[in-house]
């Protein structure tokens, strides 16, 4: 008859279903130095209480989105002696919400009646593949709403008249200019305020609580700049368009002085042209230009808003 364990004790097989890992699972993290080696008796390996807290751990970590080698320093952090409290209560943060905005639901019926009345599958697959709406397991008549706000922007421009198909092809293209704004404010406030905290080794617990009271902090700021910039540009752009659509019968601004020509390097045409063709050149340097402009107008609005915290 086989001798059995103690409760405490466990062998892969009885650790793999104690923790839900595999047994495969368990020794590839002890070959990565995620996982201590067992105690070797006589000719089997024996695991602990430890072991199984470990398995419990990484597998916590992985949920929060954690790579195994982010696990590997972090665990090699706790182990010396350092907790792992701070970093995930800075983890929590960044992973928390961004807006105050609760999300909502809606019945298909009401969606319908919300655009027209008319049943439109074809828009509403659209919607769940750009996140606006959300499918609920099990219940196909109704939908989630992540953004009730977007969702109510997207009715009010098609009670306006504008067709779904160029509401939904506005919205791909707004989100790629919004989510360039969202990684430039990141690299800005990673390069200028958490760079000290994001070498390579964990933080302290210290030192990730401080990081986390600055993400509360500078959370409003991207929204602040971005609400300020597009105020100041749609009066700007409205104000023109008006004018070119009444003929001008309104105050011009006074036009800036004409720069002049500016020359580019040649190799600099000849790569621009090898990428766009020679018909896209002119509007390339163009776009391009007028998004660095942008990009540094961003960054020069961010500093100065932390400089006034």
């Amino acid at each position: 008859m086989p001798h059995s364990l103690p409760s405490c004790e466990y062998r892969i097989e009885d650790l793999a279903h104690a923790s839900g890992a595999t047994v495969r699972t368990i020794r590839a993290y002890q070959d990565r130095g995620l996982l201590p080696r067992p105690e070797r008796r006589g000719r089997s390996n024996v695991y602990g209480e430890t072991h199984l807290a470990r398995l419990r751990q990484i597998a916590d970590l992985l949920d929060r989105g954690y790579t195994l080698a982010s696990i590997k320093e972090l665990l090699e952090a706790w182990d010396a002696g350092r907790g792992l409290g701070g970093v995930l209560g800075l983890v929590a943060e960044v992973n928390g919400p961004w807006t105050d905005e609760e999300a909502a639901r809606i019945s298909r019926d009401d969606l319908d009646a919300t655009f027209g009345g008319e049943p439109d599958d074809e828009a509403v697959a659209e919607a769940v593949e750009l996140g606006i709406l959300e499918r609920i397991p099990g219940n196909d008549r109704e939908f989630l709403v992540p953004s009730p706000q977007e969702l109510a922007v997207a009715a009010e421009l098609h009670a306006a008249g504008v067709p779904l198909d160029a509401i939904s092809g506005h919205l791909r293209e707004l989100r790629g200019q919004v989510e360039h704004i969202a990684a430039r404010f990141l690299d800005f406030t990673t390069e200028h305020v958490f760079a000290r905290y994001l070498g390579h080794r964990p933080p302290t617990d210290a030192e990730a609580a401080e990081a986390a009271g600055l993400v509360r902090r500078l959370r409003p700021l991207a929204q602040q700049t971005v609400d300020a910039e597009l105020a100041r540009a749609m009066r700007l752009f409205a104000t023109r368009h008006l004018q070119q659509h009444l003929g001008a019968t309104a105050p011009a601004a006074p036009a800036d002085p004409d720069p002049g020509p500016v020359t580019l390097p040649a190799h600099t045409l000849r790569a621009v042209r090898d990428l766009v063709g020679p018909a896209n050149v002119a509007a390339f340097i163009s776009a391009a230009a007028e998004r660095e402009v942008q990009s540094r107008t961003l960054d020069a609005l961010s500093a100065r808003t932390l400089s006034t915290e």
